[in-house]
């Protein structure tokens, strides 16, 4: 069954399912699967970012796909489920990419930072790489962003890393993906996620983070170390507050600075927090992306270290950073636990901070050469299918 798009927006016509008659594999032969992903309707992508002017897809970053055009990198906004929750993602095509096409293509799976969304700097990346030839998808974790699940914004590692498995399933049914050729890059939180996800999930062939930002250290001890006198107050008043939503009270979350005025925002010391209140408070803000977590969550963040069983990952490794990121301390711990990999590399950028790596134009340059060299050398490129005997 091939598919349909409409010749104006390059959107699908009609809500399609991916069946077990679509040849996904790299040697074209049939494998059984069930329904697992369908793209959105025009409609659909219009009623969810009516809020955005710029952008029909509500893509918040420079140089940003603004219509699906023939010979040009696509954006397919797809959904599909992950333990009753129902995901939003994009998907990124080559601009020689067709459904029904004679090649087969990597792809890479892109996570996003801890409060960002699809549409900021994990979809600029996603683009970066379409660019280069990869099949990819960004998708919001579960209770976050476009994503579903109540209560909102619950951020959990076991969460967190079982989206990124989940977008490896999806990616790997995609027409024209070869399965056996999936890489993954995280980002900031989602850095951290992709890391612990590839201490296990073998199908992940070459792992890169950008900015990477170990969530369960900063939770537990503070960002710089700031707090670790205070965890064990910190976690009584987040098993009273479970306490009191077991009882009916209503979800409590951390304060959200992104909905601080402007001058108090932009007067914060460390560059991370002012950087970043700037990124997705002023300059790239999405309405579905908040800095606010769940009180409780803290129970389970204090147990989580992205360092625990680091020596697992045996696949190649990148980790790009800025050399003045004050989050830098914290990639540098996670790529030395990482001793199971005989191929890994620190990469830093010379002058870049944490949350200008997101967008800065002489940064974003470098790191998307990078990581395009990176997967390339160890995905390899699209290659045309074979068709066993």
């Amino acid at each position: 069954m091939a598919l349909t798009f409409a010749a104006a927006t390059g959107l699908p016509c009609i809500s399609y399912m991916v069946h077990a008659d679509t040849a996904l594999n790299p040697t074209d032969r049939i494998t059984p699967m069930k329904a697992i992903f369908d793209f959105k309707s025009a409609d659909e992508i219009a009623r969810e970012n009516k809020w955005c002017r710029k952008n029909p897809f509500g893509l918040l970053y420079e140089g940003a796909v603004s219509a699906n055009e023939p010979g040009k990198v696509q954006v397919r906004p797809i959904a599909y489920d992950n333990n009753g929750i129902r995901i939003a993602a994009n998907i990124y095509t080559p601009a020689d990419w067709s459904a029904d096409g004679g090649k087969i293509y990597p792809a890479v799976c892109v996570a996003h930072p801890n409060g960002g969304v699809k549409e900021q700097v994990a979809g600029l990346y996603a683009q970066k790489l379409a660019e280069r030839g990869f099949i990819t998808i960004a998708a919001d974790a579960s209770y976050q962003g476009g994503s579903g699940g109540e209560p909102r914004y619950l951020d959990l590692p076991s969460i967190r890393t079982e989206d990124i498995r989940r977008m490896a399933d999806v990616i790997a049914r995609f027409p024209g993906v070869d399965a056996n050729r999936i890489g993954l890059l995280g980002i900031c939180g989602g850095g951290g996620y992709a890391f612990n996800a590839a201490k296990t999930d073998k199908r992940f062939k070459a792992v890169a983070t950008l900015s990477a930002f170990n969530t369960g250290l900063v939770r537990r001890e503070g960002f710089l170390g700031t707090q670790k006198d205070t965890v064990a107050e910190r976690l009584r008043a987040a098993a009273k507050q479970r306490e009191a939503e077991a009882a009916g009270a209503p979800v409590a979350y951390t304060a959200n600075m992104l909905d601080w005025p402007k001058e108090k925002g932009l007067a914060l010391t460390q560059d991370l927090y002012r950087d970043g209140y700037e990124y997705y408070g002023l300059t790239h803000r999405h309405p579905r992306s908040t800095f606010s977590a769940t009180v409780t969550g803290l129970l389970e963040m204090a147990i989580w270290d992205a360092r625990d069983g680091a020596s697992l990952i045996d696949q190649p490794l990148l980790m790009i950073a800025g050399d003045k990121a004050d989050t830098l301390y914290l990639t540098q711990g996670m790529f030395n636990a990482a001793t199971g990999t005989k191929d890994k590399e620190l990469h830093l950028i010379p002058g870049a901070h944490h949350i200008e790596t997101y967008w800065k134009p002489e940064y974003v340059s470098q790191i998307d050469a990078k990581l395009g060299t990176f997967f390339s050398n160890h995905l390899g490129s699209a290659s045309l299918k074979t068709v066993s005997k």
